[in-house]
């Protein structure tokens, strides 16, 4: 049987920015201990029309475009997304309209914090594995929120980033893949509320650095790997720090995480953040390059891949839907006033909370 993988990738990061300096100002703190704190030079900010929808057509536009895919090849489309835009309505039926799926076709949105794109990718992998589908598109797309002088509004961001799955013309075939889970509740947001709420330092301990260590430990053992065996590593990124020393724990250099450690320069995408880190790494891959892929989701749980990219990727033209290193140097910067109104934190004057 052929190995499954990705067939094709595409991601969308919103052009606009503001700089923890310029919230820093709003709000009397101290920019440089903002910023060498979690590590953040600048995030990204939706526009009024932009939302988990629009950002996932975008994303999965590029990935049709770049792996020229038939989209009525696609049999099934799940979305993972802490801020989908209808409580009770999908975002994955508006995508399969938009990129022109036909039927038959599954489709869902997923929610489990940050990973929820990545257990998307599973249940794909699974469907293509079986033979159920012939292609799937696995897509981590959010618009994540943070209250107004609350730190996580230095880090909250928006964009996206769809993985489109099969077994011809792999171009990274997914050797392994397990999920670690338990009940740790580190961060939260209740149906109706605006913003969520943060166990601020036990997000970090018990949470992210527990479930995203265990997991790449668990998946290095699996397949036998060594951290010094891959070319690539990424993890999901809540802030510039986080991902930084789970890759120092494990024992990985800066060489092999930087390329796709984007959160300096976007911010936290939420449920795109590692698939979107991992976009980056394919944006340059050669064939052979190992990688180690591994998500976080509060509340609590990570996903890790292991994925070998084949020589199908230098058959694609990769320049043909904008690369990451394009969409990072697009940039139009915001002051506080327009980053308020850009994400609803004023409407005509009153602020919403």
């Amino acid at each position: 049987m052929k190995k499954s993988g990705i067939v094709s990738y595409g991601s969308y990061i919103p052009r606009y920015r503001i700089k923890p300096d310029e919230i820093a100002r709003v709000w009397g703190e101290d920019p440089e201990n903002i910023k060498n704190g979690i590590y953040i030079l600048s995030k990204s900010v939706p526009s009024p029309d932009e939302d988990v929808a629009t950002i996932s057509v975008e994303a999965s536009r590029n990935a049709i475009k770049r792996g020229k895919i038939n989209p009525s090849d696609i049999g099934a489309i799940y979305i993972g997304s802490e801020s989908h835009p209808y409580a009770v309505k999908p975002t994955a039926t508006i995508v399969s309209s938009a990129i022109g799926a036909n039927f038959p076709l599954f489709a869902a949105d997923y929610e489990f914090a940050c990973k929820a794109g990545t257990a998307g990718i599973q249940n794909v992998k699974a469907m293509v594995d079986s033979g159920m589908i012939k292609y799937g598109m696995a897509i981590g797309s959010d618009t994540s929120q943070g209250a107004p002088g609350d730190v996580l509004e230095y880090s909250a961001s928006a964009g996206g980033t769809a993985m489109i799955l099969g077994n011809e013309n792999v171009i990274a075939e997914i050797n392994h893949t397990l999920s670690v889970t338990s009940d740790t509740p580190d961060f939260w947001r209740r149906e109706g509320e605006p913003y969520p709420t943060h166990g601020e330092r036990f997000t970090g301990e018990p949470a992210y650095f527990k479930h995203t260590i265990s997991a790449s430990r668990m998946m290095m053992e699996s397949v036998g790997m060594k951290p010094q065996d891959y070319d690539f590593a990424v993890f999901h990124q809540p802030n510039g720090k986080f991902p930084t020393r789970a890759a120092k724990i494990l024992g990985f250099t800066e060489k092999q995480y930087k390329d796709g450690l984007l959160t300096p320069f976007i911010g936290n995408t939420y449920s795109g953040s590692m698939m979107t880190g991992l976009s980056a790494i394919l944006d340059i891959a050669k064939p052979g390059d190992r990688i180690l892929a591994v998500s976080f989701g509060s509340g609590a749980g990570s996903d890790a891949f292991d994925l070998t990219v084949t020589d199908e990727i230098m058959k694609m033209d990769r320049e043909s839907a904008p690369t990451i290193k394009r969409m990072l140097a697009d940039v139009t910067w915001l002051d506080y006033a327009l980053y308020a109104k850009f994400k609803k934190k004023i409407i005509f004057g009153d602020a919403i909370e």
